[in-house]
């Protein structure tokens, strides 16, 4: 079965609420050493005060972005906007793009309780789609 984005056009046009961005329910901003080690360079920390501040790690040994009380990634703003948008993680650049959510037509609705800005907008082209889903798949890989 060909996945959702091959045989049907998709709409999204990020509104900049940081709804995405909000963790809880085993949902996670997660990192990859790299992304980790540019994110700390953009923000010239030390390693250690970068690691205590802003990263965790989960019981099965994924790392994780910090997230405040109210479950907000460490790095937001108080505004919900992203103080790493330059370097963010390819969570965060691929999104909604992810493999899990662009492959099913239920997947993709189900998104829409947690962002507001999927099927808004104009279609997103299917080879942007394609690459992203790729890449998320590539990084899974790795992990």
């Amino acid at each position: 079965m060909k996945p959702l984005y091959e045989h049907q056009l998709l709409c999204f046009s990020c509104t900049a609420c940081g709804d995405c961005c909000i963790t809880g329910n085993d949902y996670y901003v997660y990192l990859t050493g790299k992304e980790a080690d540019r994110i700390r360079t953009y923000l010239k920390l030390s390693k250690a005060w970068f690691k205590r501040r802003y990263l965790v790690r989960l019981d099965n040994g994924d790392l994780v972005a910090a997230s405040t009380v109210d479950g907000r990634c460490v790095f937001l703003d108080s505004n919900s906007r992203c103080k790493v948008y330059s370097v963010r993680p390819l969570q965060c650049r691929t999104y909604p793009f992810w493999p899990e959510l662009a492959c099913s037509s239920k997947s993709w609705q189900t998104e829409t309780r947690r962002c507001e800005g999927i099927n808004r907008g104009e279609a997103v082209p299917v080879e942007r789609i394609r690459r992203s889903v790729k890449a998320c798949l590539a990084q899974e890989e790795n992990y």
